[in-house]
């Protein structure tokens, strides 16, 4: 059975494995460093929270591939609207919400740890 209250604890030393969401091909320096921490997902994975951080790297969505609200832990993140150009960089303490189907440049230019909800 799953716990229906969670308090997560985000310590950066415990949990955290290595991921490969982004392709090695993306990343623009020679740390290609990408970890993760699943706090909790549904049985059908459409439901995830967790913790991800990721080297700089850069990558263009043609449609962002779920909704996803996150809180920057540290580092920065540039997003760039692939229809108007409009661009916004994130940094510690923002929180901000991407949209499913948001065509999208994501720029990691310091390395990233946020605090992530998913939902497909």
């Amino acid at each position: 059975m799953k716990e229906t209250f969670s308090r997560f604890e985000i310590n950066p030393a415990a949990g955290m494995l290595p991921s490969s969401f982004t392709s090695p091909d993306s990343f623009t320096t020679d740390d290609k460093t990408e970890v993760n921490h699943f706090y909790y997902s549904t049985d059908d994975e459409s439901i995830l929270t967790g913790v991800w951080e990721c080297a700089p790297c850069k990558e263009v969505y043609d449609a962002y591939p779920a909704h996803e609200m996150m809180t920057i832990l540290s580092g920065s993140v540039t997003l760039t609207s692939t229809d108007d150009g409009r661009s916004e960089t994130f940094t510690a303490g923002d929180t901000f919400f991407v949209a499913k189907g948001t065509r999208c440049t994501w720029e990691i230019t310091e390395t990233l740890r946020k605090f992530y909800f998913i939902a497909a």
